[in-house]
């Protein structure tokens, strides 16, 4: 319809009918919102015949007044009932979506349990605290001096190769992996004055092909005792008490004479394992010994006042030989039934 469009019935219905028909239209309340601004608007047709009533003739303002006024009712009303059954349908749709069968079983989401290595990690973290041990950790980033130099590591030790260790890029940084948690205990030794009995478990990495016996990520706990006096004595009922606490009242422990760069003397620590699946025997464990008076140094502390004993043992290995698990795969790779093996609920 023009600008210009003259006031008549006909122009008027063909508006009232164009604007019905929009309405009648619509299915939601965002397009009826545009509906109402293109058919009641200030530019819509309704609107301009509404403002064509200034240029008619006073006789005849009255008669055509009316009829743009009931047509504009009647658009207005059309738009309040078609609004109505619009937010009607809509709040039953929405309803209808949220709706909740509250006669329904519900669904149970199964519940997470900690993994059988955490939780042999912290009964062996309790047994050392209950005799007063400190727990301590550190960087798995870790320099070659605290790594390697600190622990009293030869420059041409076969540990320190690329096929042995993982070196982080750009290798002249000297840092890597920690092949083991000994950089804890030389931390330890820096960061307190003796005496000082410290357990550092963790996260430890080795260039080792995943297997049924190796994994090169895994975990181990190291411990280091430095007072004056200590003897192999002193180790040997550490471990004891500890093997015992873990295994049983008959288990108990040897140490066969080895060679480790950070002890001396070493000795190599074997379980006898009472329960062990196929029949008692003994099981080798780790390693063990009397820090070297070297280490004892690069720490700052006196070899002439103070002796140190240290023993390392992986929890992996522990929990193969304590809970019968054949293969370290098992272990690593994320399998649920692994831990319901174990009595969890998962």
């Amino acid at each position: 319809m023009s600008e210009s469009s003259p006031i008549t019935p006909e122009n008027v219905g063909s508006a009232v009918d164009a604007a019905l028909a929009a309405i009648a239209a619509c299915t939601d309340s965002d397009g009826l919102k545009t509906v109402r601004a293109e058919h009641t608007g200030e530019h819509s047709p309704l609107a301009r015949l509404n403002a064509e009533l200034r240029s008619v003739a006073p006789e005849h303002r009255a008669t055509l007044g009316k009829l743009v006024g009931q047509a504009r009712g009647r658009v207005a009303q059309a738009f309040q009932a078609r609004q109505e059954e619009i937010v009607s349908a809509e709040a039953a749709a929405q309803l209808e979506a949220e709706r909740i069968d509250v006669t329904a079983v519900p669904s149970t989401g199964a519940s997470g349990a900690r993994h059988p290595l955490t939780l042999l990690q912290d009964r062996v973290t309790d047994v050392f605290v209950g005799m007063g041990w400190e727990i301590a950790e550190g960087p798995e980033v870790e320099s070659s001096w605290f790594n390697f130099d600190a622990l009293n590591f030869p420059p041409d030790h076969p540990a320190r190769a690329m096929q042995d260790t993982f070196f982080v890029d750009p290798v002249d940084r000297e840092l890597v992996l920690r092949t083991h948690t000994s950089p804890v205990q030389i931390r330890a030794m820096l960061e307190r004055t003796a005496p000082l009995y410290v357990l550092a478990p963790g996260r430890v990495y080795r260039t080792d092909e995943l297997d049924a016996t190796h994994t090169p990520v895994f975990h181990q706990f190291e411990g280091i005792a430095v007072d004056r006096g200590l003897t192999m004595a002193d180790l040997r009922g550490t471990l004891e008490h500890f093997a015992r606490t873990l295994f049983g009242d008959e288990a108990t422990i040897r140490l066969r004479p080895n060679y480790f760069p950070f002890t001396e003397p070493s000795a190599e620590l074997d379980l006898w394992h009472p329960t062990f699946v196929g029949g008692a025997r003994w099981i080798e464990w780790g390693g063990c010994g009397m820090v070297h008076p070297n280490v004892l140094r690069s720490a700052g502390i006196d070899p002439e006042e103070y002796s140190g004993f240290a023993f390392g043992m992986g929890i992996e290995r522990a929990l193969m030989f304590r809970n019968g698990v054949e293969d370290m795969r098992e272990m690593v790779e994320g399998d649920v039934r692994f831990s319901q093996e174990f009595g969890m609920v998962v």
